[in-house]
């Protein structure tokens, strides 16, 4: 394999202070990308100095508003002069509930965390690949467009396929490429910042415990991924390896297709 997949090419990567979206970020940047560390949290711009010996900068944004996602596109033009790649890793349930447990403002909350970022950042890029004349968009979406106790979360990742499916078709002529892996279940270091501030009631608790075990179950491994199990093919997207691959959402998820 060729491990300098990313020389000559500039990626953005969001959600890129933790999780998924992190080791993302620092394995591209190992494989000679020059990276863009977007987050809202920040301590992003400390992650992206974890990759010592590459080309990075971390970017505070806050990518539920278009402004934050049209900023960082822009200081990624202007700190390396174009991109190549953008991959969106921004999303998360907030809350696991049965839906009729859900309030109005939770179910707009889950959408503009795990919808509205993608929607945004793949609008805010766009006319920076059309100049480029080529890129490639990689979409983190989840196999849990089936599961329960997070219905708001579920629509949300069913937009985020729609958006790359239709994407893929639309740009193709444009030379640019937009795939999506549907992750399962990941085991994840303790993240610095929880998915829920306010912090899970005990009745929440159950009803996540719950999803636990609806998500392992409905796997054929009977288990939780790796980060390293989920990194591996959104590299492999974002790659000219996968050249003639678009439109396509990955399950990644032991089997279970969501």
């Amino acid at each position: 394999m060729n491990t300098q997949r990313f020389a000559g090419k500039v990626l953005v990567v969001t959600g890129a202070a933790q999780g998924i979206g992190r080791v993302v970020a620092l394995r591209a940047a190992a494989e000679g990308g020059k990276v863009l560390f977007v987050d809202r949290a920040d301590f992003v711009s400390e992650v992206a100095a974890e990759a010592s010996d590459a080309d990075t900068a971390g970017f505070v944004a806050d990518l539920e508003t278009y402004e934050g996602a049209a900023s960082a596109m822009a200081f990624a033009v202007s700190r390396f002069g174009g991109i190549d790649i953008l991959i969106n890793g921004v999303g998360g349930a907030i809350r696991m509930r049965p839906f009729a447990e859900f309030e109005p403002a939770q179910i707009d909350a889950e959408i503009r965390r795990s919808l509205m970022p993608t929607l945004y950042a793949c609008h805010a890029v766009l006319p920076h690949l059309l100049k480029r004349g080529s890129g490639v968009i990689v979409n983190v979406s989840s196999n849990a467009t089936r599961g329960i106790r997070r219905v708001p979360y579920s629509a949300a990742k069913g937009g985020v396929n729609a958006i790359t499916q239709s994407l893929a078709m639309e740009y193709a002529e444009h030379n640019i490429r937009v795939v999506a892996t549907a992750p399962g279940g990941t085991d994840a270091p303790p993240r610095r910042v929880p998915r829920n501030t306010a912090g899970d009631s005990e009745q929440e608790k159950v009803w996540m415990g719950d999803a636990v075990k609806q998500v392992t179950e409905s796997t054929f491994f009977k288990r939780y991924g790796s980060i390293d199990e989920q990194v591996a093919p959104i590299l492999f997207l974002a790659s000219d390896e996968a050249s003639y691959i678009t439109g396509t959402v990955l399950p990644v998820a032991g089997g279970d297709t969501g």
